[in-house]
């Protein structure tokens, strides 16, 4: 399975950014497909999750200001990011997991496919 993440770049506070995830075929039933940020010197923290069943969650801080939505198939993801705050820059990272997503407590999250990552600037 090949996970690759495109679409970051630098946005200034307030602006707005599309990340899109392109994903190999795969050939689990139930699964899901999240973006993560890595902050320099910080934790990787879950930002969204769609699920195989097309259901979402979002972490609290982006709840409104970032949608994140799939094609049919599921192979290709996008996060659309509006409202961009500062501490939000960092590598954004499209996974691929199944049966356990996104799940902290986890290693990796309990995803088993990673891409590359995508790195986001926010400026002031």
């Amino acid at each position: 399975v090949q996970v690759a993440e495109s679409g970051g770049g630098s946005v200034q506070v307030g602006g707005s950014l599309t990340l899109s995830c392109e994903i190999s075929e795969f050939g689990h039933n139930k699964y899901c497909i999240g973006w993560f940020r890595q902050a320099p010197g910080k934790e990787r923290e879950k930002v969204a999750i769609i699920h195989s069943d097309d259901s979402i969650s979002y972490e609290d801080s982006v709840e409104g200001r970032f949608t994140i939505a799939a094609d049919s198939a599921k192979k290709h993801v996008t996060l659309e990011m509006t409202s961009l705050k500062f501490e939000e820059a960092g590598t954004y990272y499209c996974a691929l997991g199944s049966p356990y997503c996104g799940r902290k407590h986890l290693p990796n999250y309990g995803m088993d496919y990673w891409g590359k990552g995508t790195l986001v600037t926010v400026s002031t």
